[in-house]
């Protein structure tokens, strides 16, 4: 079993990690990290402290209304994709450890389509 790496357990969500397959699991917020448990498989986890993230990408659709999923962009080991049963209350929390300058909106479908357009003139 994999041992934590939060002393104390802010909040547990259920959610899924959209790494390649999807995998559904935990999510737990702490006092020390992000953490993601697989509800299957003991080996499946990703534990993110918090002086390791450098942004916080929401995808946000219907003008807020309707939050997908949310990226953890690393400092060190990239990006990892997550979705929550209820994601505003799970990036509520991450808001008390990340300040609100490093949380961000994702760009759009059509954002990105554009932007690739434009790079190739």
């Amino acid at each position: 079993m994999v041992e934590s790496i939060n002393t104390q357990a802010e909040l547990v969500a259920k959610g899924s990690s959209l790494q390649g397959i999807p995998t559904y699991g935990q999510i737990m917020i702490g006092d020390r990290g992000f953490e993601y448990y697989n509800e299957k498989n003991v080996r499946d986890y990703y534990q993110i402290p918090w002086t390791e993230i450098n942004y916080v990408l929401v995808s946000v659709n219907f003008g807020g209304k309707w939050i997908p999923r949310f990226a953890i962009q690393t400092k060190k080991n990239g990006t990892y994709t997550f979705a929550a049963h209820d994601p505003k209350q799970v990036l509520r929390q991450i808001r008390q450890h990340i300040p609100a300058t490093q949380i961000r909106k994702s760009l759009t479908f059509w954002q990105v389509i554009t932007r690739a357009f434009r790079r190739q003139k």
